[in-house]
């Protein structure tokens, strides 16, 4: 690799190189690049000495799980309780909801914020930090004397329980790329469906039995198993691939990220998908409880059943070659069954219908889940914080929008309108996905392409030092590895 003292390649070489990928490619001196962009991306060396199998392989996986989870136990665990939160609070639906969205916006609002911290320190700090302030949300919570003091410490949970959840995709995209990443968030994804699929049931019981405040305590106990268990995780963003520089400089990624179209089409498309599903989530205990007449208990039951599809939905994505494909198929599949589940709340009042309906939803929407995170990661990855951080702050706005929506009015009609809406919004972007051209893991020719700064080394070392093409590699000979 070229260092500081290598002669530096003209514009029209520069250009040259990226036009040509089996052309020498000389990156400029890091003296002249701003410091933000001095950081270097994962070599092969740190993705070969990433574990694969083992019993620390499996700790990682264990844990990424467990951090995920988290994010869900955040909001599922304590759904079945909100119609009892209304009359306890003495408040309206919407209004109660607003505690789903305010963890919401804490879940955003904190993983913009942790993204860049966590690029600067490593990820550990992040998640020592990010537990302890959950801890504290929720143990204020179970004191609130009212639904707006609850809201506030919703805020402020969500935004201690974004630092674990944004780690546990940024975490795989330092250790992984390419088709070895899509592997470990599938199997996170997979094994995760079963914390959605807990949680309601869980909170249900505890609900029926020691009431809501119990739940929190629960999560309080969570976020005190997680600090626990933290140590004896390896910090996965060495410091010489951190960011350096004055510290505003940290930001400045967001920008370049956004930029990118690829990564904000299967970003937004992952936000829309999350949308949905908080839509459902929402409006369920509504439905079911009051408008059906069913337990807490039994609520749990019909939501844990229904959160198993994710995990099956999220297995089956990785059956599509390529893997957006399974995207545009689910799109479709979420326009028709969301279409069809509107018809029939609008007109035909059973719940075995409508449960059915939600079922083949949710698988859909597990292949969403693995494709674009995987699809947005990837390409996202020479910021893994940052990116993991933007992808879950889209996902949350969208989200925190759906709650209030599907509580206005008639619950049935509002939840049959806002989810056709979020289906259309979700096979918009899968077809923009489906044509973009397939892309490799990023490359420091396909980021200058993509308004991104180039790093001063290749994800790839060659001979002749020159980054991987999006075509081939330097020789012209092995054809490359699509993950799109």
């Amino acid at each position: 690799m070229a260092d500081s003292t290598s002669p530096q390649p003209s514009p029209k070489a520069e250009e040259g190189s990226a036009q040509n990928p089996s052309s020498p490619w000389t990156p400029p001196p890091i003296s002249e690049m701003k410091p933000s962009e001095v950081e270097s991306p994962s070599s092969d060396a740190d993705i070969q000495s990433a574990p694969t199998s083992g019993g620390y392989y499996w700790f990682i996986i264990i844990y990424l799980v467990l951090l995920s989870a988290f994010g869900s136990f955040v909001n599922d665990m304590y759904i079945p309780t909100l119609p009892v939160m209304c009359k306890a609070f003495h408040c309206s639906i919407s209004t109660c909801q607003l505690g789903l969205t305010f963890g919401m916006i804490g879940l955003g609002l904190g993983q913009m914020l942790f993204g860049p911290f966590s690029d600067r320190w490593g990820r550990k700090p992040i998640l020592y930090i990010a537990m302890v302030v959950f801890a504290i949300g929720a143990f204020c919570s179970v004191w609130s004397k009212s639904i707006w003091e609850f809201i506030w410490w919703r805020l402020v949970q969500g935004f201690g329980a974004s630092g674990g959840y944004f780690l546990a995709r940024t975490i795989p995209a330092d250790l992984y790329r390419g088709q070895a990443l899509a592997k470990v968030m599938a199997l996170v994804g997979a094994i995760n469906g079963f914390a959605p699929a807990s949680a309601p049931v869980l909170g249900g019981f505890v609900s029926h039995s020691i009431g809501w405040r119990g739940i929190f305590w629960i999560l309080f106990g969570f976020s005190i198993l997680l600090l626990i268990l933290a140590p004896a995780l390896k910090e996965s963003l060495p410091k010489q691939r951190r960011v350096q520089g004055p510290f505003w400089l940290a930001f400045e990624n967001y920008g370049y990220l956004i930029k990118n179209k690829r990564f904000m089409i299967h970003s937004t498309l992952k936000g829309a998908a999350l949308g949905l599903v908080f839509a459902y989530v929402s409006a369920a205990p509504f439905i079911i409880q009051d408008h059906y007449h069913y337990t807490q208990l039994e609520f749990g039951l019909f939501m844990g059943f229904n959160a198993i599809f994710i995990a099956v939905g999220a297995t089956t994505a990785l059956t599509f070659k390529p893997l957006k494909k399974a995207a545009v198929f689910a799109g479709w599949g979420i326009m028709f069954l969301t279409i069809g589940q509107g018809i029939c709340l609008f007109l035909l009042d059973n719940v075995w219908v409508y449960e059915a309906w939600n079922i083949c939803i949710i698988f859909c929407v597990g292949m969403i889940f693995t494709m674009s995170n995987t699809l947005a990661m990837n390409e996202g990855r020479l910021y893994a914080g940052d990116a993991s951080a933007l992808l879950g702050f889209i996902g949350y706005v969208f989200g925190g929008i759906a709650s209030p929506l599907v509580g206005l009015g008639n619950v049935l009609h509002s939840t049959a309108i806002t989810q056709v809406v979020y289906a259309a919004l979700i096979l918009v972007f899968a077809l923009l996905s489906e044509v973009l051209p397939p892309e490799l893991v990023p490359t420091f020719q396909s980021a200058g392409r993509a308004g991104l700064p180039k790093y001063p080394k290749p994800l790839a070392s060659t001979k002749a030092d020159a980054p991987t093409s999006i075509a081939s590699t330097s020789n012209n000979t092995t054809p490359a590895t699509s993950v799109s």
